[in-house]
């Protein structure tokens, strides 16, 4: 190679390596040059399938649901007012008694004594106080005399009340018509006051013990209606409350509340579990929408609708709210198509469609 031409080569030789080092790098931008059609309309967003309903007015109702106990109308733990043997017991376990009923007896045989004793000496005290008045209306003895003897007579007869009172406490009598439990002493036993000799409960009516959040308090009164079920009863039953406790729980923010229930067969036993439905408030033709498909936000609550294709945000107001539904006040028309699915993927006018309308 001669001295003249060995520039040109060494020039050529440079480009030849340059063009290998950087054709990888500039090769995508020629293919996009060379290839890119013009006036070819680029793709749009891609449509969301979603789920919607079609609005109309409904009956719409607020319920509290709620847990509560069957507890007897009457209990007690039957027990003598006083000490001693029991010399009988008049009662069948789990059969009813009336009140009044004589249902054991503690042995009262010295009491009994005692009384014969004193309506013995009563009928001489009021043969001496009849004397006496005689004769003090004929000034025939002094009033201190006859004081005595009507005194006297006072005494005696205190003591007769005296001593029926105690044998009336060696009588156990069933304070309330019901049925009586199981008992727990023999005959022959010993009796003292804390001694219990059976459970008596009054199963006619029942009562029904339950809470309610304390927003509710001042919505549920004496005479409001309420729905319970139980097991075993397929039937949902009736009852109405009688009476609100007026204090708020501090501890579980609630309220107490009882209701009665008829029972009048006595077919339902006190102590069960049961299941409370409380119907608050009505509204006939409500707009109501179910409660995922509200949207929460700083400046006000927003759902979304279905118009021509596209996501439409609509801000509305809310008024009644059930575990599943919500009322809407305003925003919201009857026909309206409610988007209920994909609601955090809902933007402002981008493209939505339909799987499933209800």
């Amino acid at each position: 190679m001669n001295k003249k031409n060995r520039p040109f080569f060494y020039a050529l030789l440079i480009l030849i390596v340059a063009a290998i080092v950087f054709y990888p790098k500039l090769r995508p931008l020629f293919s996009t040059l060379s290839d890119e059609p013009e006036n070819v309309p680029q793709a749009g967003p891609r449509a969301i399938n979603v789920d919607a309903q079609v609005l109309e007015p409904q009956r719409l109702v607020e319920v509290i649901n709620s847990s509560g106990t069957l507890i007897p109308d009457e209990q007690v733990d039957l027990a003598f007012e006083t000490s001693g043997k029991i010399v009988a017991i008049n009662f069948d376990e789990g059969s009813e008694v009336k009140k009044g009923q004589l249902l054991a007896k503690i042995n009262d045989r010295p009491l009994q004594a005692q009384l014969m004793k004193l309506e013995a000496q009563i009928k001489l005290a009021q043969e001496r106080e009849f004397r006496q008045r005689s004769l003090l209306s004929s000034d025939a003895v002094s009033q201190e005399s006859y004081d005595q003897a009507l005194t006297e007579l006072q005494s005696i007869e205190a003591d007769i009340e005296l001593l029926k009172a105690r044998i009336a406490e060696t009588e156990l009598r069933a304070p309330f018509d019901g049925i009586i439990g199981l008992r727990y002493v023999s005959e022959g036993s010993f009796s003292t006051t804390n001694t219990r000799i059976a459970s008596l409960v009054k199963v006619e009516p029942l009562k029904i013990e339950f809470s309610i959040p304390e927003r509710y308090a001042g919505s549920v009164n004496p005479g409001f209606p309420i729905n319970f079920s139980l097991d075993g009863v397929s039937d949902t039953l009736r009852a109405e409350i009688y009476a609100v406790d007026p204090r708020v729980d501090e501890r579980t923010r609630n309220v107490t509340v009882r209701a009665l229930y008829g029972n009048i067969d006595g077919y339902i036993t006190p102590g069960r579990f049961v299941s409370i439905q409380l119907e608050l408030s009505e509204i006939n033709d409500a707009i109501a929408i179910p409660t995922e498909a509200l949207i929460p936000e700083m400046e006000g609550d927003r759902v979304y609708l279905y118009r021509q294709g596209q996501a439409d945000a609509v801000m509305v107001q809310t008024g009644l709210r059930t575990e599943d539904q919500i009322q809407i006040t305003e925003g919201l028309q009857p026909g309206d198509t409610l988007v209920t699915t994909g609601i955090l993927q809902m933007r402002q006018g981008i493209p939505i469609s339909i799987d499933n309308l209800l």
